[in-house]
């Protein structure tokens, strides 16, 4: 509740009223003097120093207003269907005419460096909005890897969801429950909207009840050391390691790097081929298992598969995060480069750490901000709702590896209770079911509501991760409307589960 504005007044005006009450309960109302307290000047306004202007604010984006408008599902409950700009961001809202009361929040994955903004339906919308949930996405304000701008415009539009149904011509309460879900980048504003850091921060202020985090970067900055290690290790293992940071020359030296290590890749003129290691690059693979996650199942599919292109697509920047920094973030300083299975650090691997070349990232580069959240918010795992994440196993863009950071995260914080973490067989990027995406929604949901925490698996025993059934409670391959049917193939040419 909002206090009213002559408050304070009243605070400095009480004590001498009540003296003057005091005295006239004695008998000597007739003669008190009331003195009239001194006017108080006014505070001067806060003053909040600037923060310094990086490239990504100069950059500009628009909404493509003409794909906002979203149609109704075949054979689905009936909905309200509404979709606009708020602030400089666009929105897209679907209200089931028998809602539940229940609202769920939509954040996309990473859009890409242009200057368009859109936004699209959750792949889990008609699982949503049969059971009576609304759903809300936002576009927003900004692409690039900007979390911040997601966190803020996905808080502004739960915010907004009852204004926005008024001026449709529908009056609906409050949300009982507000969830937050997303994928990928979306999957780090998940998790930095929950947590309490950013929740402080934040300047469009709201409290989740619950998140699912799907393939998320949640270890954020950390995905950019991993990006950092891979290219110095492939630079090491090809004979020509590096000696500075960014690699001026990555243009030129890059394909060289990757021909020593592969003798077909993926991309160019080859999309569709294998990343085939040669004998030099053989070590190279070994040494990314061991970065992105541990020996774990599909493996080997995921190294050989397209996205290898899209990892070295982020060879050869700098450490700014493409200017939502103005200063480099990234740091290889504390990676461990393993060259076989075993843990143990063997004289090779320690000579071989000890010589591989290091970034350092600039102190305070991705400090807390005076102005809201950090530009790249972190996962602190500083969680007081429910949350249930799952993860691709062969998934190399975002890797595992995140998954097994933020789980350290929250031991760290004494969340962990809060936290169920579940591995999907699969060797891409986000390549879920809907049958996966709609089980940890509905285990989430069940246990903020009922208090029945869901299962979920081990992702930091490296015995257990390494199980070649490892994945398989979690991972569904049944085909719902909507699911794609190149993922469903590859899925049934994986290896299958036997228990």
């Amino acid at each position: 509740m909002t206090r009213p504005s002559h408050m304070p007044a009243l605070r400095r005006l009480l004590p001498p009223l009540l003296a003057t009450l005091a005295l006239s309960a004695c008998g000597n109302s007739d003669d008190a003097i009331v003195a009239t307290p001194p006017s108080q000047p006014a505070p001067p306004p806060v003053q909040v120093q600037p923060e310094p202007a990086r490239p990504q604010d100069a950059r500009s984006f628009s909404v493509v207003e003409t794909a906002l408008p979203f149609d109704a599902m075949a054979n689905a409950p009936e909905t309200d269907r509404w979709w606009g700009v708020l602030g400089k961001a666009g929105y897209q809202i679907e209200v089931p005419k028998n809602w539940n009361g229940m609202l769920v929040m939509y954040a996309h994955g990473y859009a890409g460096t242009g200057d368009k903004l859109s936004v699209a339906p959750p792949a889990l919308r008609r699982h949503l909005v049969s059971q009576g949930y609304a759903w809300a996405a936002s576009s927003y304000s900004t692409n690039y890897y900007d979390v911040r701008a997601g966190v803020e415009d996905t808080n502004a539009l739960a915010l907004a969801f009852r204004d926005i149904a008024q001026k449709n011509g529908r009056t609906l309460a409050a949300p009982a429950k507000t969830y937050i879900v997303g994928v990928s980048m979306g999957g780090h504003i998940t998790a930095a909207a929950v947590d309490e850091e950013n929740i402080a921060a934040a300047n469009n202020k709201i409290r989740y009840n619950g998140a699912v985090p799907m393939c998320g970067v949640l270890g954020d900055t950390e995905l950019y050391d991993y990006f950092a290690a891979y290219q110095t290790a492939a630079m090491q293992e090809a004979g020509m390691p590096a000696t500075s940071w960014p690699v001026a020359n990555w243009e030129t030296i890059g394909p060289q790097v990757q021909a020593k290590l592969f003798s077909s890749f993926p991309g160019g003129s080859t999309p569709a081929a294998q990343a085939v290691p040669t004998a030099q690059g053989l070590r190279l693979k070994q040494i990314v298992a061991n970065l992105s996650g541990g020996p774990r199942p599909l493996f080997d599919y995921a190294y050989a598969g397209p996205l290898q292109n899209t990892v070295w697509g982020t060879f050869g920047r700098d450490g700014k995060v493409m200017g939502i920094l103005n200063e480099d973030v990234v740091s290889t300083k504390d990676i461990v480069f393993q060259l076989d299975a075993d843990p143990a650090l063997s004289l090779e691997e320690q000579t071989y750490n000890a010589s591989i070349f290091r970034m350092l990232a600039v102190p305070d580069a991705n400090r807390p901000r005076r102005d809201g959240l950090r530009w790249i918010p972190k996962t602190n795992a500083r969680i007081t709702v429910p949350v249930v994440t799952i993860h691709t196993l062969g998934d190399l863009y975002v890797p595992f590896k995140m998954e097994q950071i933020y789980k350290r995260r929250a031991d760290a914080a004494g969340t962990s209770n809060l936290l169920v973490q579940r591995a999907i067989r699969g060797i891409s990027h986000c390549d879920f079911t809907i049958a996966e995406q709609a089980s940890a929604f509905d285990a989430m949901v069940k246990w903020e509501q009922q208090g029945v925490k869901p299962e979920g698996d081990d992702v930091l025993t490296p015995s257990v991760v390494a199980d070649p059934q490892y994945g398989c409670k979690f991972t569904d391959n049944t085909a719902s409307e909507g699911d794609s049917a190149n993922l469903l193939a590859v899925r049934a040419q994986l290896p299958q589960c036997t228990r």
